[in-house]
This record gives structure tokens, C-alpha cells and sequence, in this order.
């Protein structure tokens, strides 16, 4: 396995050409003390990490941003967030995805102010007991937040490591070479900015399609810049295609309102809102189940499809609609108002449901 011997490559020299790079050119982003603050004597605030880590794991900086500001606002504290009904922040987060995170999220802040005080733990052992924390966050909350020594690797770190040490394993066998080397680079001294200075080195620099190799603080010591291979690492494993699931779902209005069913607490979109419908299967629901699951009777029009790619299968959902009776009640679910539609907390593929269904009345008006 490579290492850092093998390469000659002297990490105090590579941790201070990063950490001078990122003095001058690291980014400024709203939960992150800078270099120079952190001189000043400003100090993280672990609750606001530890929720922006939350809502980046699977989710850009600049998609996860607005909901992390959101969020701060309306609950600034984590004894706000665990007083808050978890419904209101399930709704708060609908659009970030991976709707999970959402609910460890809440138990976390639950966890976190009744057992702990409201002090979030600075030790591993400690972060990944809370919900939701698994290794990397534990540890990009540790460096972060406390500026304790920690490894940092996510995706972007990957890349880096991978292109640094030309690693011909692909992704996902070459994860625990490419921890064991970024634990050989890690600093003890300036953990906190390392570990965002890594990261950023990955997100701004050493970017996925076209690095900017001209730019980076580590170009003399990367074995792919050096053979002009730098896009092609980190290798990754051929996927599989994704399996196709399909269902229907029934998209009523009454009376200026659409009807909404909250999904069961477990599984995928647990607890968050929905457009009613069948079962999700490869096959799709056979005529009986669409006749058996429709609300009423009624002249239905079929509104076309929705797509939706989830981690491991795209969604086709046949959107149909129709007017309810007049005095028609659901026996489930609520009928919600159309004019707070952006308020009733669908997640994605939901509110493209919605909004397709509505497309569709207005044609037939």
C-alpha cells in the first residue's frame, strides 16, 4: 500500500503549503471561523457545525446554505430545535433530501438537551454515540467546531488523496488507504483549518472534471498531476444500473386544497409528506390495486409521469387527478390549503407530483 515513505514525501511541508493556501485563499462560509477570526479569539458555535455538517452530507454548500440560515433563525439554539415539534422540522427541511437526517436531527438536538445539557461532546466516542453522527461527521465536527486533531475525508479529500498517490484501487475498496493516508497528513497543530483547508483544496481546486492544477499549494508532490492524469483518479468501481420502481398516486383537489398523507415513520421519505398512492414496486400496481386505492369514484385524468432518482433506484410515478366531491372527507391524510403548498413540507418528488397535477387541471379548465 502506498505511503508516505514510499513517496518521500515530508507531510510537515505539505501541511504548511496547505494551510498558507487556505490562509489566503480558503472560503468564507457562514458557520466557519477563518484563520484570522480564530486569532481574534472567535470560537465555533458546535451547534451550528454540527448542523451544517448534517445538511451537507449528500447536499452542496450553496443548496444546503439557505436551510442552514433557515434553520438557525427559527430555532437558534439546540434546545429550540429538540422544544420544536418534529413535524415543523421535517417540513423546514423538505427539499434538502435524504429526509433521515432529518429525523436523527431532531433526535440528536433531543438527546443533546435533556441528556447532555445542551454541550455537544468534543470526543468521538461521545459524537458518534448522538444520532445521525456516524465516523466522518464525528470527526469534521470535532476538528471544526472544538479544533481538536481529527482525520477529515469525504468526498472531496478522497479525490485528493487519490490523485496525490496515483491509487489505482477503485472506490469504494480504496477508502481505507486513502483514511490511513490522510491520517499520515493530518495536523495536530491547526487541525480545524486543515481539515477545511483539505476539504476546500477538493471543492475549489482539485474539482472532479477539470482541476486547476496551476493553483494548488500540493501540485510538486501529486504523482497524477506529475503524469498528466489527474482526471483520471479517484477510479471508481462500474456501477449497476438502477432498478426502476413505479406507482400511482392520486392527486385530489377539493375546494382550493390538495390532499396530503403523511408516509409511515419507517422507510424511505419516512414521515414526511405525500401525494396519497400505491406501493412502489419494478412491476407497478396492476389495474385491482389502482382501483382498490382510489379514493373515489370520479373521471380521472391521467396527468402524466414523474421522475425521481433516489441513492439506489429511480421512481416513475403516474400522476392522476381529479375533483372531489363537494362534501367528500379523506379517511386519512388532510386536505391542505393550495396557497401554502410551499409550506406543507413535500419532499421533492412529491412536490413535483403536486405541481404537475395542478399543471394539468389548468389545462383541462
Amino acid at each position: 500500500m502506498s505511503n508516505l515513505r514510499d513517496r518521500s514525501i515530508k507531510p510537515e511541508l505539505l501541511r504548511r503549503a496547505l494551510l498558507d493556501w487556505y490562509d489566503r485563499q480558503g472560503r468564507t462560509l457562514p458557520w466557519r471561523i477563518r484563520p484570522e477570526d480564530r486569532e481574534n479569539g472567535v470560537v465555533a458555535d458546535p451547534y451550528a457545525v454540527w448542523l451544517s455538517e448534517i445538511m451537507l452530507q449528500q447536499t452542496t454548500v450553496p443548496h444546503a446554505t439557505p436551510y442552514w440560515q433557515t434553520f438557525l433563525k427559527r430555532w437558534p439554539t439546540v434546545f429550540d430545535l429538540a422544544a420544536a415539534p418534529r413535524d415543523d422540522v421535517l417540513a423546514a427541511w423538505a427539499g434538502l433530501g435524504y429526509y433521515a437526517r432529518a429525523r436523527n436531527l431532531h433526535k440528536c438536538a433531543e438527546v443533546v438537551a435533556a441528556e447532555l445539557e445542551g454541550v455537544f461532546p468534543s470526543d468521538l466516542e461521545g459524537l458518534r454515540a448522538l444520532p445521525g453522527i456516524g465516523e466522518y461527521t464525528s470527526n469534521a465536527i470535532r476538528a471544526v467546531a472544538f479544533d481538536k486533531p481529527a482525520s477529515v475525508v469525504d468526498g472531496n479529500v478522497e479525490r485528493v488523496i487519490s490523485r496525490m498517490f496515483a491509487l489505482e484501487t477503485p472506490l469504494p475498496k480504496s477508502k481505507p488507504q486513502i483514511k490511513a493516508l490522510a491520517a499520515e497528513l493530518a495536523d495536530s497543530h491547526r487541525p480545524g483549518d486543515y481539515a477545511q483547508a483539505l476539504m476546500d483544496l477538493g471543492a475549489t481546486v482539485c474539482a472532479p472534471r477539470s482541476p486547476d492544477c496551476t493553483r494548488c499549494p500540493w501540485r510538486s508532490d501529486c504523482a497524477a498531476q506529475h503524469a498528466g492524469t489527474q482526471t483520471r483518479y479517484p477510479l471508481k468501481e462500474k456501477k449497476k444500473p438502477k432498478p426502476v420502481r413505479r406507482g400511482v398516486c392520486f392527486h385530489v383537489l377539493c375546494d382550493g386544497a390538495i390532499w396530503l398523507r403523511r408516509r409511515p415513520e419507517a422507510g424511505l421519505l419516512g414521515a414526511m409528506m405525500e401525494v396519497p398512492g400505491t406501493d412502489w414496486s419494478e412491476a407497478g400496481p396492476d389495474e385491482a390495486e389502482v382501483i382498490s386505492e382510489t379514493p373515489f369514484e370520479a373521471k380521472w385524468s391521467d396527468a402524466g409521469k414523474v421522475r425521481h432518482v433516489f441513492t439506489h433506484f429511480e421512481l416513475q410515478l403516474t400522476v392522476m387527478t381529479a375533483h372531489a366531491p363537494d362534501d367528500w372527507q379523506p379517511d386519512e391524510g388532510v386536505l391542505h390549503p393550495l396557497f401554502e403548498l410551499e409550506e406543507a413540507g413535500l419532499p421533492s418528488v412529491m412536490m413535483k407530483a403536486a405541481k404537475l397535477g395542478l399543471q394539468a387541471q389548468d389545462r383541462l379548465v
